[in-house]
């Protein structure tokens, strides 16, 4: 394989001794060569940054500072990515199998997607699989897409770097949801790897601040589709669960 496009990944870590060697091992473990492994840690204090030193040579850069917040790393690490695409795998999360890269970057020959996205398995704790994630990754992707919510997981999106802007750190919780529909409006070439790309471990900020989140995502649905084709989304969704409660008796 020649002239393999360069991948650049990014971990963003903060006091994840539990769950941070088992993501650089699924990324150091990969056989596809061209890689650039990146890991930005938040200062911490719980034994992160020993795991981190444990496989240092194999890291391109990593660094250990307090920040800003989620976004202020991953801004961090996004400076400092230099390959052809950009992906964001944090603690916890693991590429899928150990030769998902290659099968889907090793078998592209230029010019290559803008955008390449899959499927995600959700994990416990445990490490576990639960399943696939409730939202499919839908057989034809642009950013109108997203109007039914992200339907790809963070996880399982590699963007083209040259695409990729910061993240809008005035959200707290849903700026990855901002960050791919800015993406998905420029980008002409999307491609559905039509596989499992990684495993996603069930919780997170995201899921622990989900009415944060939720009301983070709506404001940037308006700016994106307009107010009333969002209010009347979320109108029907409401509609179809609460149908669902009462159909099942548990309203």
């Amino acid at each position: 394989m020649i002239n393999l496009p360069k991948i650049s990944i990014i971990t963003v870590v903060y006091n994840d001794v539990a769950h941070i060697e088992q993501t650089i091992r699924s990324v150091i473990g990969q056989d596809y060569p061209a890689i650039e492994y990146i890991i930005i840690d938040g200062d911490s204090t719980d034994g992160t940054r020993e795991v981190i030193k444990k496989f240092e040579k194999q890291i391109h850069y990593w660094l250990s500072e307090p920040d800003k917040g989620l976004y202020d790393a991953m801004n961090k690490g996004l400076r400092k990515a230099g390959g052809d695409y950009v992906c964001f795998l944090n603690s916890g999360d693991r590429l899928y199998q150990s030769n998902v890269l290659r099968q889907v970057f090793g078998a592209m020959e230029p010019p290559y997607p803008d955008v390449v996205y899959g499927e995600t398995m959700i994990t416990g704790n445990d490490g576990c699989e639960i399943g696939l994630r409730r939202l499919r990754a839908p057989d034809s992707l642009t950013w109108k897409s997203l109007r039914d919510g992200m339907l790809v997981c963070h996880q399982s999106f590699f963007a083209s770097r040259n695409l990729a802007p910061e993240y809008d750190e005035r959200f707290r919780f849903a700026a990855d949801y901002d960050w791919m529909l800015k993406i998905l409006r420029k980008a002409h070439t999307i491609h559905n790897a039509r596989c499992i790309l990684s495993s996603f471990l069930d919780g997170g900020v995201s899921k622990k601040n989900i009415r944060k989140g939720l009301t983070e995502r709506f404001f940037i649905m308006v700016k994106n589709f307009g107010f009333f084709p969002t209010f009347f989304r979320h109108f029907l969704i409401a509609v179809r669960f609460f149908s669902f409660l009462i159909k099942n008796q548990r309203f």
